[in-house]
């Protein structure tokens, strides 16, 4: 099986956020990922993995006014500056966290506006944070999502995503490519995951069950054949990276709620989770 990651802004919403870490250890998980770290002090978060034996393995940058229906910086124009902080913000994070990838989500294209238009504030962007967080050895990933969950995400399409990352030309600057999204969006699964995973430019998986977003067991995607697949192209080199489970628990208010669904994961596990170094 692939090396997954507990997503903790998603699993165990009938816990409060720091307790996420322990739960997710106890369900064998080595590794975790979440949307945000900065309402925490970085120790306490760093605390917490340590406690758990648990790897940071990624977290996104500000996003800008979340609340708000903000959705990342990257792509908006007049936010520079604003951005460029943000990037400052997270890699003193990750140093802390000692976590090796940051997600720039790359915001909400705004009404009237191109996306050819903000496309060059996004490409400078996104190449001075690669230069700044290839200084502390971390990679930079963008994500393609939905339209229907995020309508006017700037990117939609891993086409897209793999263009620019070869016009910004940054070798750390890599794609985050959540399968939920994909098959909403593409479908063809199985064939992308061939296409992409050997360029090296895919530097981390996401999952969930579509439409619904909950288990991956659940819904009209057979993960148990990608999971072969991606395991398959781990053996041939073609690919070493962690897969991010993004789901939204189908009892997830219930206690055990994200513990009892987890067990799709361990029904066909016969290795150590996470028990392969990157």
């Amino acid at each position: 099986m692939p090396r997954f990651a507990a997503n903790l802004s998603m699993l165990y919403p009938e816990l409060d956020f720091l307790d996420r870490f322990e739960a997710a250890a106890k369900d064998g998980f080595q590794a975790v990922e979440f949307l945000f770290p900065y309402a925490y002090p970085a120790q306490e978060l760093s605390s917490r993995l340590k406690a758990h034996g648990l790897q940071q393995v990624l977290f996104n940058m500000p996003p800008g006014n979340w609340d708000a229906g903000e959705r990342g910086l990257a792509s908006l124009p007049g936010r520079e500056a604003e951005f460029r902080e943000g990037v400052h913000k997270a890699l003193e994070y990750a140093a802390a966290l000692d976590c090796p990838r940051l997600h720039a989500m790359a915001g909400l294209v705004p009404e009237g506006v191109r996306r050819e238009d903000v496309q060059p504030v996004y490409l400078d962007n996104l190449r001075w944070a690669a230069e700044q967080a290839a200084k502390r050895g971390c990679d930079v990933l963008i994500e393609p999502i939905n339209a229907r969950d995020m309508p006017h995400f700037f990117l939609s399409r891993q086409d897209q995503a793999h263009q620019i990352i070869e016009m910004v030309g940054m070798p750390n600057l890599k794609v985050q490519m959540d399968l939920y999204h994909c098959q909403i969006v593409e479908g063809d699964l199985a064939m992308k995951l061939r296409q992409y995973l050997p360029t090296g430019r895919v530097g981390h998986l996401q999952i969930a069950g579509v439409p619904e977003r909950h288990e991956p067991d659940i819904g009209e995607v057979n993960y148990g054949y990608l999971f072969d697949l991606i395991d398959e192209m781990v053996a041939a080199g073609q690919w070493d990276g962690w897969v991010g489970c993004e789901y939204r628990p189908l009892r997830g208010a219930v206690a055990n709620g994200t513990s009892d669904g987890v067990k799709w994961l361990h029904a066909s596990s016969v290795v150590v989770l996470g028990s392969t170094d990157l």
